[in-house]
């Protein structure tokens, strides 16, 4: 409902409830609910997230430029994941007071934003997700937003992490695939993709998510970067 990729939430529900294991029971509750939250929320005046991204033609090379980049992601996601990991039970043995810890948390993020000198990472970020698959970010956005997301959720704030490794997908998929020559765009998408599929652990879910986002012909080069 709130991306507006109801194949993407039936397929992520039988997915996550027990990785590598699909339970063909649940398809169709599963895809029945996704359908009528996708259509309440159109009823409801809520847009789906769409991007338009081109991506190259199918060859050998860039078939390898992308494998290199799945990589990446796989390291970026695994960095995601330990990063809100470790900042939660660090945070939860130096102040096991929460109210101590989300002091000191938000305290952070406000050094962190004066650090920074913008806003840019303290919301869900899709404006820098769009932005990164127009081909136009910083080069440590990615980092940064990591670094954010560990600390406010670490601390012990409420928030998602599927926006959030959007961001980070995103923004590093844009600049390491332009660094290797790729489309600086399509980087950031098969980065996007890729990122969320590492941190979720569930790949079938993440291809349907670059069609249903990116609705681009060339379903080959999300699939490698998901399955690396």
């Amino acid at each position: 409902a709130l991306f507006g990729t109801p194949l993407t939430a039936t397929v992520f529900a039988l997915e996550v409830i027990s990785v590598g294991v699909l339970y063909y029971a649940g398809l169709v509750p599963c895809i029945t609910s996704a359908m009528v939250g996708y259509l309440v929320s159109l009823a409801m005046g809520v847009p789906p997230t769409r991007f338009t991204v081109t991506a190259p033609a199918l060859s050998a090379w860039t078939m390898v430029l992308v494998l290199a980049l799945g990589i990446g992601c796989a390291v970026v996601s695994i960095l995601f994941c330990r990063g809100l990991q470790k900042t939660g039970k660090l945070a939860a043995r130096l102040l096991p007071n929460p109210y101590g810890r989300v002091l000191v948390g938000g305290a952070l993020v406000i050094v962190l934003t004066l650090l920074v000198g913008n806003t840019n990472y303290n919301g869900a970020g899709m404006e820098m997700v769009e932005q990164a698959v127009s081909g136009d970010v910083e080069p440590w956005a990615w980092l940064w937003k990591l670094l954010f997301t560990a600390v406010t959720i670490g601390f012990g704030y409420k928030g998602g992490e599927v926006v959030p490794s959007f961001f980070v997908g995103a923004c590093f998929g844009c600049v390491l695939g332009g660094a290797m020559g790729l489309p600086a765009g399509f980087g950031a998408a098969i980065g996007l993709v890729a990122v969320f599929c590492g941190a979720v652990n569930c790949p079938i879910a993440s291809v349907f998510l670059s069609i249903e986002l990116f609705s681009t012909g060339d379903v080959l080069y999300f699939a490698m970067a998901c399955a690396i």
